[in-house]
């Protein structure tokens, strides 16, 4: 058989195999000892969106004009059931004065409380008197980690102020005073919390998953180990060679990023290694020889494994064009993360396969024919002995009724793709994360208590020319509006104005967000009655629930540039691949459907059964670039199977035999790969679940129903079209055959 590149006699060679493996371990050792991992570079905070977004533009005139006011807030929340005492007040004053005087890091300023009478402080009370708020702020400029030095020491200032630790208290304390940290600062801090403290557990989590999937199909403890050996050395030499390249500049990983590489490089790095090794124990069951048999699976499988690699890293490098920061950054590290895997699959993985040899699967070793039989006994059975070819079931359906399987198919596909047109989409970052978190405990308070809009009030700047116009009492007048601040004038143009405007809904919710273009409009209209042709030229939104808006916007518009992009990309590497426009048209088609098909069963699992009313805006296009990429390598996988034996047999057996031996292995990459975006499930953030569900759903499909059904019984109808414009002649015109007559179109 004919080895692709040499690389099956160096890698499986009875010295080179060693030194393979020796040289994957010392890239480890050394890329770990000269450059830190990349969970000591990642940040939490990178810039999500594009300079020219207006609500950049807008804190950049802040920043310019208002350097007092380009400062994060963090929003102490105290709150006693009953009503807050006049100690409590005093203390919190206190407290105030102590940050005054004695700043926490990367403080900036602090509301002073204790300047006021305490008759003052009481008209800042909530309506029944048992809560008020104290807003502490901090560098913008500062990382979540430095935020949260900052507030831990502020926490423990108020804690020997108070005598004992309000924060630990719960909000439902029937007496006792409790406190929360809100407003941008807290939710930043405990959202990184969430990811830094799931980080762990999610490896772990997958890791253990992979183990036992791997374990209950091929019930081999060797060869359950061979895969997840090659993925955590890949991964040893990933995590450096990232951490290096974000250290010195080159990219920005973001903490969220590398806990979808983990899932991804466990679940695709996995289906690769089991591509390779479904090939080594086809051929051990005929050849005799180990060597051989591992170099014909190499030469047999590094094509499809590549086009695979290759498929999926061209697919995420388009992420490259986006516009939104945590798309764009995602890029590099997950198409650099693929690379290395694919690289290790068709290099790290044959090595350990030619050292460990037919025990690679023991105690189920395959041996040819003519090896001693009673060496495969195990508890009363045989193993395989013969490479006699199955007749699967789902294969001979198929076979027997490529119209019904296509009919039936495309109707349960599009009868769950019907429910995606349900789907209700939101922005509101706060919807991610659990109510239990500190920070949205804090939240609710103040959306209890006071209005919600001052958790992140919307900032209006507007260029007045240095003439009095009424944009407050314009703004004030809206019924969406609670509150008013009184203007203030920028540092180098006094007729430029900056009001807060705090609306009394929550800032971050999608109604809030939709109010941005009023609230520019309602401004532009005032300026336009004094007559200002260039109002639109004139006014600013800045804040919290402006910048959800341009991420809203920003989310559409990359949308609609990477998704046909993906699907240009896959098409002209399956053209290439296949040499065949048919093919890769219809290849195309089914994973488009089978992702709209995810879309609608994830709704139904998140709405119906687990109680969820919106999905995260950005988990379509995650979800997109996933499932079309890494279903396309199912395809790929069977589809090069039937072109294989095409062109030695009829048609009809050429779908039978590829698609019964592919059937186990695409199975259970399929099993493997579901099951490591399920783990996303268990994290308590939204996104991740939202991510999980629907991707893992969306890999089953592709599993169960759209490469095994509905790919082949469009070949068979399609019949000898599938091969154009490329190969004309084939196995159609090859004879008749055990099993079946030469296939005719139809």
């Amino acid at each position: 058989m004919k080895e692709r590149f040499g690389i099956g006699k160096w890698v499986a060679g009875p010295t080179t195999r060693w030194v393979t493996l020796l040289i994957w371990i010392a890239a480890a050792w050394l890329l770990n000892t000269l450059a830190p991992p990349i969970g000591k570079e990642v940040v939490n905070n990178a810039p999500p969106l594009a300079d020219d977004r207006p609500s950049v533009q807008a804190r950049e005139l802040v920043a310019r004009e208002y350097p007092n006011a380009e400062e994060a807030s963090a929003l102490f929340v105290w709150h006693r059931q009953g009503g807050l005492t006049d100690t409590d007040l005093q203390r919190i004053q206190q407290f105030t004065e102590r940050l005054s005087t004695h700043p926490v890091p990367y403080q900036t300023s602090v509301t002073p409380l204790y300047q006021m009478p305490l008759q003052a402080l009481k008209a800042k009370l909530s309506e029944d008197g048992s809560a008020i708020v104290s807003p502490v702020f901090f560098s913008k400029s500062a990382q979540s980690n430095e935020w949260k030095q900052g507030v831990d020491q502020a926490k423990e200032e108020a804690a020997g102020l108070f005598g004992s630790d309000p924060f630990a208290v719960a909000v439902d304390s029937p007496a006792d005073l409790n406190a929360r940290v809100t407003g941008p600062v807290g939710i930043q801090i405990d959202a990184a919390g969430v990811f830094g403290q799931a980080d762990k557990t999610l490896l772990i989590g997958t890791v253990l998953l992979v183990l036992v999937l791997l374990l209950l199909i091929y019930r081999s403890p060797i060869l359950a180990m061979i895969p997840l050996v090659a993925v955590g050395t890949a991964y040893f030499v990933i995590s450096p060679i990232l951490g290096w390249m974000v250290h010195s500049g080159m990219i920005t990983v973001e903490k969220q990023g590398t806990n979808i590489m983990t899932v991804l490089l466990f679940g695709a790095g996995t289906d690769y290694c089991l591509f390779l090794i479904y090939r080594f124990r086809q051929l051990l069951k005929t050849e005799p020889d180990k060597g051989k048999a591992l170099r014909g699976a190499i030469a047999g499988s590094s094509g499809a494994i590549a086009m695979s690699g290759l498929t999926v890293i061209l697919s995420l490098f388009t992420m490259i064009v986006a516009e939104y920061g945590s798309f764009r950054l995602l890029a590099a590290p997950f198409g650099i993360s693929i690379f290395m895997m694919g690289l290790a699959s068709l290099t790290l993985v044959p090595a350990l396969l030619a050292i460990m040899g037919r025990a690679s699967f023991w105690p189920f070793i395959p041996r040819t024919p003519g090896m001693p039989a009673e060496r495969t006994k195990l508890n009363g059975h045989l193993a395989e002995t013969s490479n006699k070819p199955s007749r699967p079931f789902i294969g001979s359906l198929v076979v027997r009724r490529p119209w019904t399987i296509l009919i039936l198919t495309c109707l349960v596909l599009g009868l769950f793709a019907a429910f995606a047109t349900q789907i209700k989409f939101t922005f509101d970052k706060l919807a991610m994360f659990p109510k239990s978190m500190a920070s949205m405990e804090g939240f609710d308070i103040i959306g209890e208590q006071f209005s919600p809009g001052e958790l992140a009030p919307v900032k209006v700047l507007v260029d007045t020319g240095g003439k009095d116009r009424d944009v407050a009492q314009a703004l004030a007048s809206l019924p969406y509006v609670a509150e008013v601040s009184e203007p203030a004038a920028g540092r180098t143009n006094p007729g430029l104005l900056a009001y807060d405007v705090s609306l009394n809904l929550n800032p971050y919710s999608m109604e809030a967000m939709n109010l941005i273009p009023k609230l520019r409009q309602t401004v532009e209209d005032e300026l336009k009655q004094f007559g200002d042709t260039s109002a639109a030229q004139h006014v600013w939104i800045s804040g919290e629930t402006a910048e959800q808006y341009d991420t809203k916007e920003t989310n559409i518009r990359d949308m609609s540039i990477i998704l046909p992009l993906i699907i240009l990309v896959i098409a002209f590497l399956l053209v290439v691949y296949l040499r065949s426009l048919i093919a890769a048209a219809y290849l195309i088609a089914t994973v488009l459907l089978s992702y709209l098909s995810a879309l609608g069963l994830g709704w139904i699992v998140l709405h119906d059964f687990l109680g969820k009313d919106v999905i995260q805006g950005t988990v379509p296009l995650y979800s997109f670039v996933f499932l079309i990429a890494l279903g396309e390598d199912y395809n790929i996988f069977v589809i090069s199977s039937i072109w294989q034996k095409s062109k030695r047999m009829p048609l009809k057996q050429a779908v039978l035999e590829g698609v019964g031996e592919t059937g186990s292995v695409i199975t259970s990459a399929g099993l493997i790969l579901a099951g490591t975006f399920a783990v996303l499930t268990t994290m308590p953030v939204q996104l991740m679940l939202q991510m999980g569900v629907i991707t893992a759903l969306g890999i089953l499909l592709d599993t169960f129903v759209v490469r095994p059904l509905l790919v082949p019984a469009i070949t068979l109808i399609a019949g000898k079209w599938s091969f154009w414009p490329g190969r004309r002649n084939s196995g159609l015109e090859a004879g008749s055959s055990s099993i079946d007559k030469p296939f005719e179109a139809g």
